[in-house]
């Protein structure tokens, strides 16, 4: 009896992987990479495959990690024939040999889904966080900033500041000379503020599992995750991991919530420390938000929090009366200064910062406030 429950989840296992490589191949595959395209159609039709697919633990199953790995196996010179069939352009090919590696290669392949989470480069966060940030810092006075990432992942949005970040209605902001290059649309007559962001004296990251882009493995896998059929998107990712690497933040590994209250400390007095969540409170439960948001409060001293998230994710910040799971993101600002703060929606974006609108007014700037440590309000507060 029990083998007969056995198979029949096993049967039922594999239609399910079937339905989401193919739902992968048609739905997101298909926008971004032919080749990845071909290849999970190809997976979703081949039972020997899936089967070796459902011996990684099922939350390492989806098409984003597997096909990761495989090209890992192939950038690391562990599988040349399919390194090759990646070169080539006939997707047909590559998808058999992609197969065959995957049933040849199936307990790597497991091992390295296992070590490693997916990643994504689907985000234009920074194009996003630039104009916050330096209004953020206008409006404080200050001259200089500390940058806190949560959920920091490989730590480029750390970089911001020497990203070179170019807008449809004609305006650039950042380095113009920087080999990391980000582009968005702007929806909306009114053009995002110019200021740049002042001087970062501090980068600091806190994620679970982040990415070290010095490490030659986690770099490897980043460059992994892209499909390789988009040399455009390898070569900016290059140019990130490259300017990651000349800046060094510093990357904790760890809960935000459990670290951040000891990551105001790093940043030197005089500095502003923003805090910056792109997309990474939706992870957290609503309680943990709250004390996310009261870490912000006792942190002794003026700090800033730039936030790009969904409609009702970010606590205390407005949502312009828009209904939460509404496909967009509310930029938002909040500052602390020890008595109390100042939240306001600077704009929305969707996309992940690939279309943005600018809504905040400009106002004149706060007298420079000191950012200096104060005394922490209490607990309770």
């Amino acid at each position: 009896m029990s083998r007969t429950r056995g198979s029949k989840s096993a049967r039922g296992d594999i239609r399910k992987l079937a339905g989401m490589y193919r739902r992968f191949a048609e739905a997101e595959a298909a926008r971004i990479s032919p080749l990845y395209e071909r290849i999970a159609l190809a997976l979703s039709e081949s039972e020997a495959a899936l089967h070796a697919i459902r011996t990684a633990p099922a939350r390492r199953r989806h098409p984003a990690s597997i096909l990761a790995a495989l090209h890992d196996l192939a950038l690391a010179g562990r599988a040349p024939d399919l390194a090759a069939a990646y070169t080539a352009t006939d997707h047909d090919t590559a998808a058999g040999t992609a197969i065959d590696t995957l049933l040849r290669m199936t307990d790597p392949v497991v091992e390295l889904v296992v070590r490693h989470r997916p990643w994504t480069d689907e985000t234009r966060a920074r194009a996003v966080l630039y104009p916050a940030i330096a209004e953020a810092a206008r409006r404080v006075g200050a001259h200089a900033v500390g940058l806190i990432d949560v959920d920091c992942a490989a730590g480029f949005d750390l970089t911001v500041d020497r990203a070179g970040i170019t807008y449809s209605n004609g305006q650039a902001l950042g380095d113009p000379s920087s080999p990391s290059r980000l582009s968005s649309s702007v929806v909306g007559d009114r053009a995002l503020p110019a200021q740049a962001i002042p001087q970062v004296t501090t980068r600091i990251g806190i994620d679970r599992a982040p990415f070290e882009v010095t490490d030659a493995e986690d770099a490897r896998w980043l460059r992994a995750c892209l499909p390789p059929d988009r040399p455009e998107r390898i070569a900016r990712l290059d140019a990130d991991i490259g300017s990651a690497a000349s800046v060094a933040p510093l990357l904790l590994r760890g809960d935000a919530l459990d670290l951040l209250p000891g990551v105001f400390a790093r940043v030197p007095a005089g500095t502003l420390p923003i805090v910056t969540t792109a997309w990474a409170l939706s992870r957290y439960t609503r309680e943990e938000r709250l004390r996310f948001l009261h870490h912000l409060e006792a942190a002794g001293r003026v700090v800033a929090w730039v936030s790009a998230e969904g409609v009702g994710v970010a606590p205390a910040i407005p949502t312009l009366g828009d209904r939460p799971a509404s496909g967009h993101s509310i930029i938002g600002l909040a500052v602390f200064d020890g008595t109390g703060s100042q939240t306001e929606a600077l704009g929305r974006c969707w996309s992940r910062g690939r279309i943005l609108t600018w809504l905040a007014d400009p106002s004149p700037p706060r007298a420079a406030v000191s950012c200096s440590t104060r005394s922490s309000p209490a607990p309770g507060r």
